[in-house]
């Protein structure tokens, strides 16, 4: 017998198909495929929340330069590009210092992405009826699950 997915709740294996406590046999499934489901309040809330992080991560940049236009023209107005220049150094060096602290923010936002924004439900066609097995709002995760079925069932139609 092949392992082709298991984790705490799935178990796709050369010969069944368990999902929260039921079994399907894969000699009996005909076919696999997959559907959008309807969208939940987790999903909107990741969606949202990926907004917010890309919007708290733009503000900066774009403050940043804000700034140094509003500093070039005071500086060409009073003549005075020494301490201008200074300002500009320092914020410089304190942006290249702070560079390694994204690595946080932007795994969030990778980790987001990888989940997905929807769900997904898989389905298949078992005994001559159609039967939804799993949904999911984890894209990666049901990705590999739903990879791990097509497999094994693609394994029996060989045999078979």
């Amino acid at each position: 017998m092949a392992i082709y997915y298991q984790d705490d709740a799935v178990q796709v294996t050369s010969e069944s198909i368990r999902v929260g406590g039921h079994t399907i046999l894969l000699a009996d499934v005909t076919y696999v495929w997959h559907a959008r489901g309807r969208t939940t309040l987790a999903v909107r809330g990741r969606v949202i929340g990926r907004g917010v992080l890309v919007l708290l991560l733009s503000l900066p940049p774009l403050v940043a330069l804000v700034c140094v236009v509003s500093l070039a023209w005071s500086a060409q107005d009073r003549g005075n590009w020494t301490l201008a220049l200074i300002i500009l150094a320092a914020c410089a060096v304190g942006a290249l210092a702070l560079v390694p602290f994204l690595e946080v923010p932007l795994g969030w936002l990778d980790r987001s992405y990888e989940r997905g924004n929807r769900v997904n439900e898989l389905w298949v066609q078992h005994h001559g009826r159609e039967v939804m097995l799993l949904s999911m709002p984890d894209a990666l995760r049901f990705g590999q699950i739903y990879r791990a079925v097509q497999r094994a069932v693609e394994q029996q139609g060989d045999r078979g």
